[in-house]
């Protein structure tokens, strides 16, 4: 059985719905010969969501006469731990079947993508539920039953791509307290194991990015691709006590949520992959955000590396008319929010300077707004400028946006295996 649940925490008043995953393992490991967890990010983009959108799921393998057993316990703690008294929490519960999943395995899997990607409505996810005699509750007015549904759908039809995480959670006397963690060794964890693990820190702006700032109950959270790093990592950072850590399975750092685009397909709250010129000059607007416009055959669209993308917004900046780029990221008021940047043909730069006198070979004055340039020495004048093609600072090739601004579904480019057109941010 696949068990999907979503939809238990809150903004304002913490929990968490991986936290619930945890629960849910600990209370059904005695029922159960086999627990797998998955943390599924849907559409980064959707207006009710916490900060990350999570989904958990649940592959299991139990004895049919306990079925009705684990499913009970899961509802029980969803109504013990689950927010429901914030009246945007409306939690949801699936139980489906493998061998209801296998007969309608591609209307899952179209679900699933479209939860990641795009909008699906209540109305959408419980008329599917019903017409499919799937098992389900959904509290309050069900919303959570989009994402528990999706996630489960996901892990029955398998992820194309997956990372992992391995989250620690917090007594539950210190919820709500600032956290605390030995910083020089959560510095030291990242340094012994990456590449293989990512988005511990951030060293351009000397931040610790792992462990988050809210009431939720999570302590740190460690994200790699070799579980063995992660694991070693996990040891060595010290801290506040841990209740109880769990390892997930996630469509993290995969671009799972990215699709290509013409600027004219591009609609708001999905997130894509634009290809197109650069029509002028990057330009910097009130709060520290750098824009631009690029356009294809279909059209023209903005594009915004935001203030706290930081020093991404210097290679921003460094981009001039005429050059090709692709963008990756969410389109809202119709402005792509640069995720990363993949620089292709560069126009060529052309410095502009005075002339230079050919009388005496020195460089010439302006002679004023519009009036071109004079030689003081010489009397001579002109009223051309010198154009001198200069090289690039930039590099064509792929970059990134700084750990401390990257959204839990964007794929870090150490993922990426052509180095050659590949600039981390590291």
């Amino acid at each position: 059985m696949i068990i999907g649940i979503d939809d238990t925490d809150s903004k304002t008043a913490g929990m968490c719905t991986t936290y619930l995953g945890a629960l849910v393992v600990e209370r059904i490991s005695a029922l159960v010969q086999s627990t797998v967890p998955y943390l599924l990010r849907l559409n980064p983009n959707v207006r009710f969501k916490t900060r990350g959108n999570a989904a958990v799921a649940f592959d299991v393998v139990l004895d049919k006469r306990e079925m009705e057993k684990v499913k009970q316990i899961c509802c029980n703690l969803i109504e013990e731990f689950a927010v429901l008294s914030d009246p945007n929490t409306h939690p949801g519960i699936v139980f489906l079947t493998k061998e209801q999943a296998a007969g309608i395995r591609s209307r899952l899997e179209d679900f699933s993508f479209r939860a990641v990607r795009d909008f699906i409505t209540i109305a959408e996810a419980k008329n599917f539920l019903r017409d499919c005699h799937i098992a389900h509750v959904g509290y309050k007015n069900g919303r959570g039953l989009i994402g528990a549904l999706a996630a489960a759908g996901l892990v029955f039809n398998s992820l194309p791509d997956h990372t992992y995480e391995l989250i620690t959670y917090r007594k539950p006397e210190n919820w709500g307290r600032k956290r605390f963690l030995v910083e020089k060794s959560v510095w030291a964890a990242d340094s012994l194991s990456y590449p293989h693990t990512w988005d511990t820190v951030d060293y351009h702006n000397c931040r610790i990015v792992c462990s988050p700032h809210g009431p939720d109950p999570v302590l740190f959270g460690i994200r790699g691709d070799d579980v063995n790093a992660i694991e070693h990592a996990s040891k060595i950072i010290q801290s506040e006590p841990i209740e109880k850590r769990l390892l997930y399975i996630t469509n993290q750092g995969t671009d799972m949520h990215i699709t290509d685009s013409s600027v004219a397909e591009a609609m708001d709250g999905r997130s894509y992959k634009i290809k197109g010129m650069v029509t002028e000059p990057p330009y910097a607007i009130s709060g520290g955000h750098v824009i631009f416009t690029i356009k294809d055959p279909t059209g023209r669209i903005d594009c915004a590396a935001f203030e706290p993308t930081k020093n991404f917004r210097w290679l921003i900046k460094q981009l001039e008319t005429g050059d090709i780029v692709t963008v990756y990221g969410s389109v809202k008021n119709n402005t792509v929010n640069i995720e990363k940047i993949n620089i292709g043909q560069l126009s060529p730069r052309v410095t502009i300077r005075n002339p230079v006198c050919c009388a005496c070979g020195k460089r010439m004055k302006s002679a004023g707004r519009g009036q071109g340039y004079r030689c003081k020495k010489c009397k001579t004048t002109s009223s051309i400028p010198e154009e001198i093609e200069t090289l690039p600072q930039l590099a064509p090739g792929l970059y990134e946006t700084p750990p401390v601004a990257r959204r839990h579904l964007a794929k870090p480019l150490i993922r990426c295996n052509d180095w050659t057109l590949v600039h981390p941010s590291r």
